[in-house]
């Protein structure tokens, strides 16, 4: 099944652009013009990925998109104006997957889709990982992470609510565990650029797992940090599979 795609973005050449372009590459596109109109087309179709501008008329791109992650187990990119760095901060902070800057090259908005989408199951591929027997998974205290079917349970079985894009940084920790990463290799092991906005996306995609892994945050107790070098993640022996 191909990928299906969902740009929501009020400008209409651009919006025609992206979708044309898209679809070139292989892709299901829809379109809608305001956060109402993919509201809309979500209560009849379901998305693989969505492209949201941030600044639209009425309903915002960040409105949407924490919508959206109710509804569907979503890939998000946010496109957001040059300039506006606290708007990406608080995209990435809500769990967006990735975000492109406006005005951007088509070829860019390709690459970062490819990226994201990779790190999305498909619904059949989740369900067959699911069902199958032979699986990678990683104890760590109350918590059991099975990296195949991309999913984290807590005591007594409980699911744990995890963006794709925290499980993607927790899964790189426990599979290299108990060694020091530095933000360059976190980055570069995500697939961003090494640059101070990409530093920044990886200390709030730490902050979130923590709050969510950690019985304390603030002196955490998996995910430590190395003072001016980088993270580690402690996993006791005899923990993991």
């Amino acid at each position: 099944m191909r990928a299906r795609i969902v740009i929501v973005e009020d400008e209409p050449d651009l919006r025609d652009a992206v979708a044309e372009y898209l679809g070139a590459a292989g892709y299901d596109v829809a379109t809608a013009e305001s956060a109402a109109a993919a509201r809309s087309l979500v209560e009849t179709q379901s998305f693989h990925l969505a492209i949201l501008d941030i600044a639209m008329p009425g309903e915002d791109g960040l409105s949407l998109g924490r919508w959206l992650r109710s509804k569907l187990p979503i890939g998000i990119i946010y496109a957001t104006a040059a300039g506006t760095a606290l708007d990406r901060i608080v995209g990435l902070e809500l769990g967006a997957d990735d975000y492109i800057v406006k005005p951007y090259e088509l070829r860019e908005v390709l690459a970062r889709v490819r990226s994201v989408l990779r790190r999305v199951p498909q619904p059949k591929e989740l369900q067959d990982k699911r069902a199958g027997a032979d699986r990678r998974s990683v104890a760590f205290g109350p918590f059991q992470a099975d990296l195949d079917g991309r999913l984290v349970t807590g005591a007594n079985g409980v699911v744990i609510d995890m963006a794709k894009s925290e499980f993607d940084v927790l899964e790189i920790f426990l599979t290299r565990a108990n060694r020091l990463l530095t933000r360059a290799a976190i980055s570069e092991a995500i697939g961003f650029t090494e640059d101070p906005e990409s530093s920044r996306a990886v200390d709030i995609r730490i902050m979130r797992l923590r709050k969510k892994i950690e019985a304390d945050p603030a002196n955490p107790k998996f995910l430590r940090t190395v003072r001016g070098e980088g993270y580690i993640f402690s996993l006791p022996a005899g923990d993991g599979n």
